[in-house]
């Protein structure tokens, strides 16, 4: 296993685009640090972001979570040109003529992705955790560490993408072809997902029973928008005489969707190696 992922950071070590992306990406969830300092004046009332409760404890697990995975794409860049360096570059020739074999090949790989997602959960983690204790109003020990199934959930998302993203690196062998045939799956499920709903299923909730079965939506599904827990979005939709009521719990079941597609991933990246003539 550290023979695999040493030949894989070795590959990355030279590679000066992708550290740029990799140092990019830890830099932006730095920055929601800075949610802390935005301020707002509507009529006179100044008010601050981190005031609203964002950085409270437990909330702030959610909220953090949700919003760093926006920033997965860049990682998704990185695993996405990795695989396809290997074609450009030839060295998974070179890798398979040195005595590697095509699942040793596959494994190195997502070990690097593994890896990746255990860094970046951990960097996540250490980062709301210090936002936390910085501004949150409740630092005992059980409401600190409750909701941390958050955090775990933003690593099964992000172990789920990249191995999809390493996959179609495999399938497609174009870094740039491969980010466009995402963005097309992604359009794709949400066609599918409007058709069931507004066509063929109008007004049940087949429709997005079947759609949470899908690869993306499925990892959507792991974190929901942490926006409508918040006081005051509350607050206003009571004075507007509306209701959020949302489902906010990170089920099992999503879990055990997104680790079953990751297997799936893994298993037809080996398989589409296996039968390749390279």
């Amino acid at each position: 296993m550290l023979r695999l992922l040493t030949i894989e950071f070795q590959k990355l070590k030279y590679n000066k685009a992708a550290k740029i992306i990799v140092i990019t990406y830890f830099v932006l969830i730095t920055f929601i640090a800075l949610i802390a300092s935005i301020e707002f004046n509507f009529a006179g009332v100044h008010f601050r972001i981190a005031d609203q409760g964002i950085f409270n404890f437990p909330y702030i697990w959610h909220f953090n979570t949700y919003i760093a995975a926006w920033s997965k794409l860049f990682l998704a860049i990185v695993i996405v040109s990795m695989m396809a360096n290997e074609y450009s570059h030839r060295t998974l020739k070179q890798n398979l003529i040195d005595g590697l074999s095509k699942k040793e090949f596959i494994a190195s790989k997502f070990l690097t992705v593994g890896v990746f997602a255990i860094i970046s959960t951990l960097f996540l983690f250490i980062v709301s955790f210090i936002l936390g204790l910085s501004f949150s109003d409740y630092n005992e020990f059980s409401i600190v560490f409750s909701d941390l199934e958050y955090v775990l959930a933003y690593f099964i998302k992000l172990l789920g993408f990249f191995a999809f993203c390493m996959f179609l690196g495999v399938l497609v062998k174009r870094s740039a072809f491969a980010l466009g045939f995402l963005f097309i799956w992604w359009i794709i499920e949400n066609i599918i997902f409007a058709l069931l709903k507004f066509k063929i299923f109008k007004g049940t909730q087949i429709a997005d029973n079947i759609v949470q079965f899908f690869p993306l939506e499925s990892m959507s599904n792991l974190i929901s928008e942490p926006f409508s827990r918040l006081n005051f979005i509350q607050s206003a939709a009571n004075q507007l005489g509306e209701s959020l009521h949302r489902d906010y719990v990170v089920h099992w079941y999503e879990i055990l969707i997104v680790l079953v597609w990751t297997t799936i991933f893994i298993n037809l990246s080996y398989r589409l190696l296996k039968k390749r003539d390279l």
